[in-house]
């Protein structure tokens, strides 16, 4: 008996994708488990969304902080999300993808740390051993 693997999303797609937690694209497959960031441990399910407007791909994606670690060390490289979790809807195609909607709609109250947005700032020794 086999196991035949179904890859329903492309590549292209993970490599548009980044945590709104901490900024990081890295993310990590743990098979039964589920995808988490490689940085903070954030929670990704992607489901396909309903509507696509005739783009080539419509995706939902769920992250979830249930399992992140540390967003209450130094919440300038980290944004939590409200009540723990948040959606994005992405359109496009590869090499196109676009951001719909976020829910909860970003705000001044919750904002999502956008791809990168932290990349050129050093993380304190303290914080970066427990992570």
């Amino acid at each position: 008996m086999s196991l035949d693997v179904i890859d329903r999303h492309s590549e292209a797609l993970f490599e548009f994708l980044w945590c709104p937690v901490c900024g990081h694209k890295v993310f990590s497959h743990i098979p039964f488990e589920g995808v988490f960031c490689k940085n903070c441990n954030t929670q990704m399910e992607l489901q396909e969304s309903q509507e696509d407007r005739g783009y080539e791909e419509a995706v939902l994606v769920c992250f979830d902080t249930d399992t992140a670690w540390n967003l209450h060390v130094d919440e300038k490289l980290r944004r939590d999300l409200p009540d723990g979790s948040a959606r994005v809807k992405i359109l496009g195609a590869p090499g196109a993808y676009e951001v719909d909607w976020w829910s909860p709609e970003p705000s001044e109250d919750w904002e999502p740390v956008e791809r990168g947005e932290f990349d050129d700032i050093e993380e304190p020794a303290e914080v970066s051993h427990l992570a």
